[in-house]
C-alpha cells in the first residue's frame, strides 16, 4: 500500500482544528428508541473518535419541524432529553480526543404519512412531489419554507450550545433541501423555482439563518449530491459552468466546506477531467472540500437498477485516494461503511495494518459496531 501520511497531516477548518484528514460520513442506522440518542449512541461514536477518526458527523438527526422524520427510530435534534442525549455523546468523543458535528436533516418526501411519532403527517416537498411527475406529498407554502428555515438555525444554535465543533445542513441524496435544487421535484412558480438561483434560494436561506445563529467562526458543512436516492442517474447540473452557478451563491451564504457525496468517489464529474465532485466544488468554490463515496470498500452499498445484487464489501486498495489527496484535488476524506466495520479504520490505516481490516456486511447497520 502507498504510503498513507497525506491522511494523517493536520487540517484547519477556520476555526476548527483536525488532527488529520479522516472523517466518518453520516449513516443512518434507526438506533435511537423514542428518538433520544441513548448509551450506545454514545458508545458507538465514542469508539470511533478512539479508533483515530479526526472529525465525527453524526447521523442525520432531525429538526424541529412537523414533517422533517421519514423513518423509524431516528434520533432528533430539539427537545431537552434529546439534547441531554447528544450533549453526552459530545462529551465522549472530546473525551478521546475527537472533534464531532451533528448532520441536520429534513426528509422531505422521502417521509410517507404513519411513520411514528408524527402519524399520519405527509412528506412536505416543494412541487407536492417526492419523484418527478407525481405529485402524492404536501406542496410546501411560504410559511411552510420559513417554518423549516428557522428550525435550521434552531439546530445550528442548539449545536454550537451542545458543544459539537460544527455542524452539517443534509442538503444531498433527494431529501427536502434536495429536492428544492431538483429540477425534477423542483415546478414551482414562485422565487424558489425555474432558474438554478431561484431553486438554490431556499438552501441559501437555511445557510444564512444557520450562519446567523452561530456567528461568523463555527464551521458550517454542506453536504450535498447530484444522484438521489429516487434516480441514481439524476444530475443538478451538467456542466462546471452550471456547477459554477450552482455553488457559488451556496458558497457565499456562510459554507465553510462542502461534504460532496458520490457512490464511488473515484468517477469524474465531468467529461475531459479526472476531477470528482469534490475536486470541481473545490476548483469553483476555493473552498475546503470532502470526499465520500465506497472509500477502501470494493463495492456500494445499494446497487443501481440493472447492477448485481447487494453483497459484502471487501476492503480495497486506497492507492487512487491518496493520490488525489496528496494532489489537493480535495482536503478530507470520509469513510462510511468501512468504518461501521471497523471503528479504528483510522488507527489500522495511519499503522499500516490494513490486511486485518473487516469486510462490511449490510447487517453492521443495524449493530453498534
Amino acid at each position: 500500500m502507498s504510503d498513507t501520511s497525506a491522511l494523517f497531516k493536520s487540517f484547519n477548518l477556520g476555526s476548527l482544528e483536525l488532527k488529520n484528514r479522516v472523517v466518518m460520513a453520516p449513516m443512518t442506522r434507526n438506533m435511537s428508541p423514542d428518538n433520544v440518542p441513548n448509551e450506545r449512541n454514545v458508545e458507538y461514536y465514542r469508539r470511533r473518535a478512539a479508533g483515530g477518526t479526526g472529525l465525527i458527523f453524526t447521523e442525520g438527526t432531525c429538526v424541529n419541524h412537523i414533517a422533517a422524520n421519514g423513518y423509524p427510530d431516528v434520533p432528533y435534534f430539539w427537545g431537552e432529553e434529546r439534547l441531554a442525549g447528544w450533549k453526552k455523546v459530545v462529551e465522549a468523543v472530546h473525551a478521546e480526543g475527537g472533534k464531532i458535528a451533528p448532520q441536520l436533516w429534513h426528509c422531505g418526501g422521502m417521509r410517507r404519512a404513519g411513520v411514528m411519532p408524527e402519524g399520519d403527517v405527509n412528506g412536505y416537498t416543494p412541487s407536492g412531489m417526492n419523484v418527478p411527475g407525481k405529485a402524492n406529498r404536501h406542496e410546501m407554502s411560504q410559511a411552510d419554507i420559513d417554518d423549516v428555515v428557522k428550525a435550521f438555525a434552531e439546530g445550528a444554535r442548539d449545536a454550537k450550545a451542545c458543544g459539537f465543533d460544527a455542524v452539517e445542513i443534509h442538503g444531498a441524496h433527494g431529501y427536502l433541501l434536495d429536492q428544492f435544487l431538483w429540477e425534477g421535484t423542483n415546478q414551482r412558480e414562485d422565487g424558489y423555482g425555474g432558474s438554478l438561483e431561484n431553486r438554490g434560494r431556499f438552501v441559501r436561506e437555511i445557510i444564512e439563518a444557520c450562519r446567523d445563529a452561530v456567528g461568523a467562526d463555527f464551521t458550517i458543512s454542506l453536504r450535498w449530491s447530484q444522484w438521489k436516492q429516487q434516480d441514481y442517474a439524476a444530475r443538478l447540473v451538467t456542466t462546471p459552468e452550471e456547477l459554477e452557478q450552482l455553488l457559488l451563491p451556496l458558497s457565499e451564504a456562510g459554507v465553510d466546506v462542502f461534504h460532496c457525496s458520490q457512490r464511488r468517489f473515484w468517477e469524474p464529474e465531468f467529461e475531459g477531467s479526472d476531477l470528482n465532485l469534490a475536486g470541481w466544488t473545490k476548483k469553483i468554490t476555493g473552498k475546503p472540500t470532502i470526499t465520500v463515496g465506497s472509500v477502501s470498500l470494493d463495492a456500494d452499498f445499494i446497487p443501481a437498477p440493472g447492477e448485481a445484487t447487494f453483497k459484502e464489501a471487501d476492503p480495497a486498495s486506497l492507492d487512487d485516494l491518496l493520490r488525489r489527496l496528496e494532489a489537493n484535488e480535495f482536503d478530507l476524506v470520509a469513510v462510511g461503511r468501512a468504518m461501521i466495520a471497523n471503528a479504528d479504520w483510522a488507527n489500522r490505516v495511519s499503522g499500516g495494518d490494513t490486511s486485518a481490516l473487516e469486510p462490511f456486511r449490510k447487517e453492521m447497520l443495524a449493530a453498534l459496531g
